[in-house]
């Protein structure tokens, strides 16, 4: 099985260092290392780790006049304000589709004369045929030789500013281009765990390089798959096709954060994308579910798909959890889900089917553990 799946520049340092690969979105990718997926979640958190993200898209659009253009151009199939992205700064938006739904979700990035599209692995092919298809005058490039690695917790600053000088100045969702020892590097200071941190496009040939000087350093361990889920779950931040998918819509999913004052009604570039009839209406008039967090009771965590009810016995499912796990930081089991906004409010009890036996939790506030973005 292996032999098809696909490989990032990286997968001979992750065997080397003794990473148990598996099956991740047509790739071979690690869940963990042998420090173990709780040790690398509590690494992350208190020093810093190191993710290779080499498997999702990086996407560079294009357009005769220049990044106005293609901003222009791609708001037809994003609900954000593009055009008022300042030069050298990023946003977190999604596809929509003509009901509403997600299509995917994305890092869009303002370089000066393109702009940068960052995509999920699952998604990434249909991404860019959905970006040929729709940007009318751009020329949307798939970026093929290069990797992405992730870097991510308090000591992440530190680390990378010893060997790129002028990264601690970037703020929270900056981009930049700088030159470095290991070629042209695409800086964003982001990332997906609520940690302070960076991701890094790096050219393919120079990726194990790069990846390794930073795990020389004494604060850096190599982080999988699994505590990458648990780190992002904590911070209450979305997984796609578990927690948004094309069904569920950005209102619903607690991401009305992410659509601009400028594209919403009234705005004076209201409107334009996929489905925002449906998003309008539920922006004004509130969405008839609401992803929430969840508590569940006792230690063990109530899982994707566990069903989730009103009362202890009888009645009919009015919710279901999509991503659920032990939470190292919390130090708790943890879990979002969908239910109806009438039950959405936090300290709400209800109860989720556990191996046929209805278990009490209840609805929490979201992010279980406060971000540590650098403002």
């Amino acid at each position: 099985m292996s032999d098809t799946l696909r490989k990032t520049p990286l997968h001979a340092l992750h065997v080397e260092l003794g990473a148990k690969m598996v099956p991740f979105a047509g790739y071979d990718m690690p869940v963990q290392y042998p420090l173990g997926v709780l040790k690398e979640h509590q690494h992350t958190r208190a020093s810093a780790g190191l993710f290779d993200v080499s498997h999702m898209g990086q996407v560079i659009v294009r357009a005769t006049g220049g990044y106005d253009a293609a901003a222009r151009a791609t708001e037809v199939l994003v609900p954000v304000d593009l055009l008022g992205l300042a030069q050298g700064r990023q946003r977190y938006g999604f596809f929509t589709n003509d009901q509403g739904g997600i299509l995917d979700d994305l890092m869009l990035a303002n370089r000066g004369d393109h702009l940068f599209v960052v995509v999920n692995a699952a998604c990434k092919d249909a991404d860019i045929a959905h970006m040929r298809a729709g940007l009318e005058g751009c020329e949307v490039e798939e970026i093929t030789d290069r990797a992405l690695l992730a870097l991510q917790g308090p000591a992440a600053e530190g680390v990378l500013q010893a060997l790129v000088p002028g990264v601690a100045e970037m703020k929270f969702m900056d981009v930049a281009i700088v030159d470095s020892r290991f070629g042209e590097l695409w800086i964003s200071r982001s990332g997906y765990t609520g940690e302070d941190g960076y991701e890094i496009s790096v050219h393919a040939d120079q990726a194990q390089g790069l990846a390794r000087a930073l795990l020389a350093h004494d604060a850096v361990e190599p982080i999988g798959l699994g505590a990458r889920d648990s780190l992002r779950l904590e911070a209450g931040l979305c997984l796609y096709g578990h927690d948004i998918d094309s069904g569920t819509t950005p209102v619903e999913a607690g991401l009305t954060w992410a659509i601009q004052k400028v594209r919403r009604a009234g705005g004076a570039r209201a409107g334009g994308f996929p489905g925002a009839g449906i998003i309008l209406d539920q922006i004004s008039n509130g969405a008839p579910r609401k992803r929430v967090g969840l508590r569940p009771d006792g230690r063990a965590p109530m899982r994707e798909g566990t069903a989730l009810f009103t009362d202890a016995e009888g009645g009919t499912p009015i919710g279901a959890v999509t991503s659920g796990a032990f939470g190292p930081t919390l130090g708790a089991p943890m879990s979002m889900g969908y239910v109806p906004a009438a039950l959405s409010a936090p300290g709400t009890p209800l109860y989720g089917e556990v191996r046929g036996k209805r278990m009490p939790v209840t609805v929490a506030e979201l992010p279980f553990v406060p971000a540590n973005f650098k403002r």
